[in-house]
């Protein structure tokens, strides 16, 4: 099997049946008016194991031969496909083990632990644990399951058109994030079957576009780095099968920037009340920044992922609630003497200013003898707040410095 069939998909879905969920296809009246669109969100971050990843893994782990399943089964990823793999190859009974990046956030290797699999960590990267990994197949005779270029990876990942499809026929434009190109390849051949018309559109991060470096060169290119806060699509190289199916279905790729990225993933939980990581959320900063034509039409975004580190999601709700107004750092020098501080946190609390966070420097050099540094975050309820806090402070002879 060295290509992917229509057929390959209508059979992955009957494998999948009973094991992974058919997720929700929510419409959206928030992201409908940012991009002009109908929108309808496929909520792939609702999936078992918390992303697609586990349709093409449990696909390929089941049609593994009996000989293959005699054999650990090994694969290497800083996340999605891990915890993919695991709990595949849990439910079927098998031994796994996955070779993940040194760095890789706790929460995402107690989650591939979880499910049962001996995590090894090792390296700095993605590509150090793939290379150990490849030379641990090879002492072991191991059979490795590729996180995208693999048909049977990419029938179980095109499941997710054939649920598009049969949650609305009407669906005009369908936009997908591209790492590898797994999800997007198995999405396009499922619906451009059903319905020529269809318009697949896929979504790179900026920092990682491999695929699209790909297709403008007219070859296969490797980035000779990445730099993305999607860590879950940042691909240096993307698969043959997947690039080939790319420019046979797949009608546009665009980039969409880390900026971008973030605060879509702060506007998915603030309005539409859903928790998804920054590679989830690309194929809806694509709609929200408008980088295709979606005007008027049918869209579905796939919501890719939701397994997000939550360092990172206190950096994006922060910086999301200063872009949207709703928080804000003041700097205000002030005498260093007692009752000064007090005389600010009065001033704030008649505003109905909520402090969050204050902080003392004296110890720099832009700080006058005899005078303190005050930097507060605030919580505003409006941007009216801001300017009525601008006034009191010149009302008090005190100078105000934003800091964003």
């Amino acid at each position: 099997m060295d290509t992917v069939k229509y057929s390959d998909i209508v059979a992955a879905q009957a494998t999948l049946k009973g094991v992974t969920k058919k997720t929700w296809l929510l419409p959206s009246k928030s992201f409908s008016k940012m991009g002009g669109c109908n929108c309808y969100l496929k909520l792939e971050n609702m999936q078992s194991t918390g992303s697609f990843k586990v349709r093409g893994a449990y696909n390929r782990i089941f049609n593994l031969t009996d000989n293959e399943k005699k054999r650990p089964v090994v694969a290497a990823s800083a996340g999605n496909h891990a915890q993919g793999v695991a709990y595949s190859s849990k439910v079927l009974g098998l031994k796994s083990t996955i070779f993940m990046p040194a760095f890789t956030p706790p929460l995402k290797v107690i989650a591939t632990r979880s499910y049962g699999a001996n995590v090894v960590l090792t390296g700095d990267s993605f590509d150090d644990a793939y290379k150990v990994s490849q030379e641990y197949c090879k002492e072991h005779d191991a059979t490795y399951i590729h996180p995208f270029n693999d048909p049977l990876i990419i029938a179980g990942q095109g499941t997710v058109g054939l649920e598009i499809f049969q949650q609305l026929s009407e669906v005009e434009t369908v936009v997908v994030p591209i790492g590898g190109g797994g999800l997007i390849s198995g999405v396009a051949i499922a619906l451009k079957t059903l319905n020529p018309k269809i318009r697949i559109v896929g979504v790179e991060a900026a920092g990682a576009a491999s695929m699209l470096a790909s297709k403008e060169a007219g070859h296969m290119v490797s980035l000779p780095r990445v730099d993305t806060v999607a860590d879950g699509i940042a691909v240096k190289t993307p698969g043959e099968l997947t690039f080939n199916l790319i420019n046979e279905y797949v009608d546009e790729l665009i980039t969409v920037s880390d900026e971008e990225i973030a605060h879509t993933a702060y506007l998915m939980l603030e309005r539409a009340k859903i928790l998804a990581e920054p590679s989830g959320v690309a194929s809806v900063a694509a709609i929200m920044y408008e980088k295709a034509n979606f005007k008027g039409r049918n869209v579905v975004p796939i919501v890719s992922g939701g397994n997000i580190n939550m360092s990172l999601l206190e950096q994006i709700v922060k910086q999301g609630m200063m872009q949207e107004g709703l928080r804000t750092t003041i700097q205000i020098t002030i005498p260093d003497q007692a009752g000064e501080l007090n005389k600010l946190t009065a001033l704030f609390s008649e505003l109905k200013v909520s402090v969050q966070d204050i902080e003392h420097i004296r110890s720099i050099s832009s700080v006058p003898i005899g005078r303190v540094m005050v930097i507060f975050t605030v919580n505003l309820q409006n941007q009216a707040q801001l300017k009525q806090i601008t006034d009191e402070l010149k009302l008090r002879g005190l100078g105000m410095k934003m800091l964003k």
